[in-house]
């Protein structure tokens, strides 16, 4: 089964599956991308001078899928030449695992670069992933997203860190 553009998943991340999804979509012609931006989001074994042992990732999936859409619909209107593929893992996962992975594909860099860059900071803005982090001595829920899709402050925001 091919894999899909955007999607939640318990399996382990295949970077180069997302890099195949926007270099070879069947709605692209051959060749028409000059760049392909990847970004892998990986479980730091230390946070706030803690040893992470693990974080257990939960999502509501329906939701968390439709926040990846939105983020596609708001990359695609910002940089219309660029394919984005995001998928995102859950479950239990321990320092070095792949988090969240990335691949965008445009005609040139410089686009590829700010779209790659503008979804994952709306990600964590908006997509209803939460994370429990489990540390020695202990373990805290990290705050998930927080702001609403349509808040154009955050938005904008985002756009504003992806295009520095």
């Amino acid at each position: 089964m091919r894999p899909t553009l955007l999607s939640i998943t318990r399996d382990e991340l295949d970077l180069a599956a997302l890099v195949r999804l926007v270099t070879e979509h069947s709605d692209e012609p051959p060749g028409r991308h000059g760049a392909v931006v990847t970004f892998l989001g990986t479980v730091r074994g230390e946070n706030l001078g803690r040893r992470v042992l693990e974080l257990e990732y939960q999502a509501y999936e329906p939701l968390a899928v439709r926040a990846f859409e939105i983020i596609a619909a708001e990359a695609a209107e910002a940089w219309p030449a660029a394919l984005l593929a995001l998928h995102h893992r859950i479950g239990t996962l321990r320092p070095g695992d792949v988090s969240v992975a990335m691949a965008v594909a445009s005609p040139h860099r410089a686009e590829a670069f700010k779209a790659c860059r503008y979804a994952i900071e709306r990600v964590k803005q908006i997509a209803p992933i939460w994370k429990r982090e489990i540390f020695e001595g202990g373990e805290a829920w990290i705050e998930g997203a927080t702001a609403d899709p349509s808040d154009s402050v955050a938005r904008r925001a985002a756009r504003e860190r992806a295009c520095r």
